[in-house]
């Protein structure tokens, strides 16, 4: 990363350009997939290269892709037909902060317990309100009409 005080008249935009997780929780991208692995593979993964990281990436799309197919399967159709569908993506993106937190990643391989600062709380809780949101963007566009 730029040292962005080394010339504080200028914008540093370097973290800018960081994927949503490594911005909330400071750690680079192959950290945070080998942590998304280590809900498969445990503990041993968080010690693992780049081969724990990519299957980290693959879970990470998988578990994307599951979520937003459960939103359109379970939703979806009412949700696009309703001028209401960005409080449905928000409440979405509320209903998946509290599945992944509080039964997902404590009945995964790592088994972490879910603790939060404040400001990790709103940015997690922000992170997956968008998400959600999107997830109904998509599907109002794609099952409206």
């Amino acid at each position: 990363m730029r040292n962005c005080r080394a010339a504080p008249a200028v914008r540093c935009t370097s973290r800018l350009r960081r994927p949503a997780a490594t911005l909330i929780s400071g750690y680079s991208p192959l950290i945070i997939l080998k942590y998304i692995a280590s809900g498969l593979l445990g503990k041993a993964a968080l010690a693992g290269g780049i081969a724990e990281a990519a299957l980290g990436l693959v879970l990470q799309w998988a578990m994307s892709l599951l979520i937003a197919a459960v939103f359109v399967f379970t939703v979806g159709r009412r949700a696009a037909a309703t001028r209401q569908w960005p409080v449905w993506g928000v409440a979405y993106g509320v209903v998946i902060f509290f599945v992944m937190n509080y039964a997902v990643v404590p009945l995964s391989a790592l088994h972490a317990k879910p603790h939060f600062s404040t400001f990790s709380f709103i940015a997690n809780m922000a992170a997956m309100l968008l998400f959600g949101w999107i997830i109904a963007l998509f599907a109002r566009n794609k099952l409206a009409g």
